[in-house]
């Protein structure tokens, strides 16, 4: 359940479930409000699941246990991933280092299989996990003018660099706003409140200083795809780091990691067996549709919309490598003739740079081979 639920509802919000949360979908008018995230700035109540790590151990458990070194020291944060020993993505986290505590957020469902999972391994360290998702609000700003946004009516100075963050009040309330590494492929910010406070803080985005224009999740997918920024459900659920180029979420000297040994032998050989591309096409096609080199199947898309601000269908594929050589890019894939399968037809494709639309920042979650 959204923490907001009646303001939501006071807003004609219309809702949707992940992970078991009910969450806003959208408001209505789609377009209008993506293109207002676009050209100024959005509140989005954000609906991850976040796990409390404490006591003596804490940093070395959770390292141990992902693909990037955890921050040692407070205000910082980091994205990675928790693998399987296949090397596949069983979850992607943003580990924030608060003090005597640290604070990681998965994607809404995923945290009590989580602490249940890591609960079971703690042997004998000093390590208490406890899921204190309700005991938040998370809302999200994001667009060109979310700096400026939240400066207006934040008392303390927003925090420079992705994944850093500072704590200090919006009118009277303390909050923790964190910069987050530009899903949206805008400015973005992440304002962290305590649950009771959340009503207060979403009026306070919303309304005083700079307005910010709520938005649900039909445009945060919108403004993701058009970012080239691959989402868990969507594209890395199951899937080998190395093919969507994550590598940004994966340190591949780092020591011993579940699953460390599938992907640093991938890494070594210099060529994924797959790759996550940007499409252009001629009609929006189904998540899992099939995608075509000639006769052959090379790949499925893994999500695709009509693009509200280029006015023309786009999709995600994760296609095979060798499919790609054909492009006239840097690295062979850009301009690249495929074809999509769509209602039984198969449409033409054309593979593209991402992001799809440059922004005021630049997702750090890009595919980079």
């Amino acid at each position: 359940m959204t923490v907001l639920a009646s303001v939501h509802e006071s807003h004609d919000a219309v809702f949707e479930e992940r992970g078991g949360r009910r969450v806003v979908a959208h408001y209505g008018r789609h377009a209008r409000v993506h293109a207002a995230v676009r050209k100024a700035a959005g509140v989005i109540e954000h609906c991850e699941d976040v796990i409390e790590v404490t006591g003596e151990d804490r940093v070395e458990y959770v390292d141990n246990a992902v693909a990037r070194d955890v921050p040692a020291e407070e205000g910082a944060g980091v994205y990675t991933l928790l693998l399987t020993p296949q090397g596949r993505v069983e979850t992607d986290l943003t580990i924030y280092n608060a003090g005597e505590r640290l604070l990681v957020f998965v994607p809404p469902g995923e945290g009590d299989p989580l602490a249940a999972e890591w609960r079971e391994k703690t042997f004998i360290q000093d390590v208490d996990i406890d899921v204190v998702t309700d005991d938040f609000c998370l809302l999200g700003v994001h667009g060109p003018k979310a700096t400026e946004k939240i400066a207006s009516v934040f008392s303390a100075g927003t925090p420079e660099d992705h994944l850093t963050f500072v704590r200090g009040s919006m009118g009277g309330t303390g909050v923790t706003v964190v910069r987050t590494d530009a899903p949206t492929g805008e400015e973005g910010y992440l304002v962290v409140a305590g649950a009771a406070d959340g009503e207060e803080i979403f009026d306070t985005l919303e309304n005083r200083g700079m307005n910010a224009a709520p938005f649900g999740y039909r445009t945060w997918e919108s403004l993701t795809l058009e970012a080239g920024t691959p989402l868990f459900e969507s594209e890395l659920a199951g899937e080998i780091p190395n093919n969507l180029g994550l590598g940004t979420a994966v340190d591949f000297e780092k020591g011993c990691f579940v699953g460390q040994e599938v992907v640093s032998r991938i890494h070594n050989r210099g060529q994924p067996s797959k790759r996550l591309v940007g499409l252009t096409v001629e009609d929006v096609p189904e998540r899992g549709a099939a995608v075509f080199d000639g006769e052959s199947a090379v790949g499925e898309g893994t999500r695709g919309l009509q693009s509200p601000t280029l006015d023309e269908p786009i999709a995600m594929a994760l296609v095979e490598a060798g499919s790609l050589a054909s492009g006239d890019g840097p690295e062979g894939a850009d301009g690249t003739s495929l074809t999509v399968r769509v209602d039984g037809d198969e449409v033409a494709a054309t593979v593209v740079d991402l992001p799809f639309v440059d922004g005021s920042d630049r997702s750090g979650r890009l595919p980079r081979y």
